[in-house]
């Protein structure tokens, strides 16, 4: 695993010229180059995969904050990061990584040329920790296989499909490969959900309701909230607590705001609401959290 890790390194470094967005040849495929903490994710209406090629990242979701390593991926979902921090930079102090977006018809179609005894599986979640292992390894080999083939005498549009294809299978049998597979299905029976999400996303400090937000999508409010917390995970409103409670979270460690101002920043009107609501989303009242986060920061940049 290492040696194609560091191959595909090799591969990257000698293609990206410039910092930032690095667009590749083959349509969705996308190289990144940072040498600043804070990063803006890929901005999509479709899914994408995001793997980290060196150095350590730090992603903020609703759902709280993951990292990841070089040679793990996330797949973006309905509720796709807005920004990520890098934690650890590689030996020459820069970060790496490579987006592929896709297309949900691209997944179906993946999907309907599946196996049925598998798709049950990947449905069940009854694939052994060794095979989503070995999916997600496979996964990281299938990458450093398209960017490869890009570089070929005889590369072609074709292939390049091929092996994004084959990415799809092993990232639909891997360990996130169920959670995928439901949002993406969900995504395509929602209508108006994933505009209505988006609006969510960008405008989470403003109020708004639900009826509102049912109104634009012509939906009853049952039937919107429904189809939402179906796509989603969550309610619209439950969705927005999570945003602004993320980016507060972000806002106190990355920028050094205090309660008060990150509170209000995001939206709160109450001080005690938000750290009630702080409290349950994250097990810690927010000078606590964030005390803890950056003492764990300290030490990853020391080690």
């Amino acid at each position: 695993m290492q040696d194609i890790l560091s191959s595909l390194q090799a591969e990257v470094r000698q293609t990206v010229r410039s910092g930032g967005r690095n667009q590749a040849g083959f349509p969705g495929l996308t190289f990144y180059r940072f040498t600043g903490r804070r990063i803006e994710m890929p901005r999509s209406d479709n899914p994408y995969l995001y793997l980290v090629i060196d150095g350590i990242l730090r992603l903020y979701t609703p759902s709280g904050m993951m990292d990841y390593m070089a040679g793990q991926y996330s797949v973006s979902r309905i509720d796709t990061p807005l920004y990520g921090t890098v934690l650890s930079f590689s030996r020459t102090h820069d970060f790496y990584a490579i987006a592929l977006e896709m297309s949900g018809r691209d997944v179906i179609d993946t999907v309907l040329d599946l196996d049925n005894e598998l798709t049950e599986k990947i449905m069940k979640d009854t694939l052994s920790e060794q095979e989503k292992d070995f999916a997600d390894q496979a996964v990281v080999e299938s990458v450093c296989r398209l960017v490869t083939a890009l570089k070929q005498p005889l590369s072609s549009a074709c292939l390049a499909r091929n092996r994004q294809r084959e990415i799809l299978y092993y990232v639909l049998c891997g360990s996130c490969g169920k959670q995928f597979l439901q949002s993406i299905t969900g995504l395509q029976e929602a209508d108006g959900i994933y505009a209505a999400n988006s609006w969510i996303k960008e405008n989470f400090q403003r109020s708004f309701t639900v009826e509102s937000l049912a109104e634009q999508q012509n939906m009853s409010v049952s039937q919107f909230h429904q189809k939402f917390k179906s796509a989603v995970g969550m309610g619209p409103l439950q969705c927005q607590k999570r945003l602004r409670l993320t980016e507060a979270r972000r806002l106190m460690i990355d920028e050094n705001r205090n309660v008060t101002e990150a509170a209000l920043e995001v939206g709160y009107e109450s001080i005690s609401q938000f750290t009630r609501d702080y409290r349950k989303m994250f097990g810690a009242s927010p000078k606590e959290d964030v005390l803890k986060l950056r003492k764990e920061l300290e030490k990853q940049a020391d080690s």
